[in-house]
């Protein structure tokens, strides 16, 4: 039984632009696909492709217009905040938006655990210390304002408060791909770590396919809010089906990957 099946979603909005014919239009329409424990589901495609709108359906941000979302074989229904925060956590693009300002790291740490857990304070701050440790940050980071980090340091602080719940799932909207290369690789690496560590499975949503070749164990490709490509990762960057799928690997390799360049792009 995969951990998280995805059956036909669609979101579709009202079109307020078409004055004579209002009308609706789809920003994603009838994805359908699984997601097995431990494993990474790279989601790709140009800007506008419906990449966004489909993660934050999955994790519960955005009301799917139609098609069902099941974790464990579990339908998920839109407003079950309380268990999916559980299980399905997200890592936001921008870290430098990501948090209140106000607010330490421990305090924003401790916010799931007091919606979502009955731990006393004892018991949250252990788990606040560990799960810093666990993402290569020190426990006294915990009092210091997340304000003052640095770029990468919010990053794992993102991606800190998305593990605090124990979740079975992480989707990550293109978190690392803007950073630096030496940031990025570090990152990267993390995730990595953390994955095999704790078992989880990704869903990493972005447009850097050096990262994803390097992570990702399938990809989907989104165009116009539908599925264009969907299968396993080495057969997409080696026998692309679309031609919007070749225009992105060229675009980054400069070419379709072969055989014989499978194992020389790493970045």
């Amino acid at each position: 039984m995969p951990l998280l099946q995805v059956e036909d979603l669609t979101k579709s909005f009202k079109n307020t632009l078409g004055l004579l014919n209002p009308g609706y239009f789809h920003a994603v329409e009838e994805i359908s696909f699984s997601l097995e424990a431990g494993k990474t589901l790279a989601i790709i495609g140009r800007n506008g492709s419906g990449k966004s709108t489909l993660a934050k359906m999955i994790v519960g941000i955005i009301e799917p217009t139609s098609g069902k979302i099941l974790f464990k074989d579990k339908p998920l229904t839109f407003g079950d905040y309380s268990y999916r925060s559980k299980h399905i956590r997200m890592v936001f693009q921008d870290p430098n938006t990501a948090f209140n300002p106000r607010l330490n790291v421990g305090q924003i740490l401790d916010i799931p655990l007091l919606l979502a857990t009955h731990l006393n304070e004892q018991e949250r701050n252990q788990k606040i210390f560990n799960i810093l440790k666990l993402v290569g940050m020190h426990p006294d980071h915990a009092n210091i304002k997340i304000n003052t980090l640095s770029v990468s340091q919010k990053q794992r602080i993102a991606l800190a408060r998305a593990l605090i719940l124990d979740p079975q799932i992480i989707i990550i909207d293109d978190a690392v791909g803007s950073l630096d290369t030496t940031v990025k690789t570090q990152l990267t690496n993390l995730m990595l770590e953390l994955q095999n560590k704790l078992g989880l499975a990704y869903i990493y949503v972005g447009q850097h396919l050096g990262i994803i070749k390097h992570i990702a164990d399938e990809i989907l490709v989104m165009e116009d809010g539908v599925m264009i490509e969907y299968g396993e990762t080495r057969s997409i960057f080696t026998d692309p089906q679309t031609d919007i799928t070749k225009r992105l690997i060229e675009s980054h390799f400069g070419k379709i990957l072969d055989d014989s360049s499978w194992e020389k792009y790493q970045d």
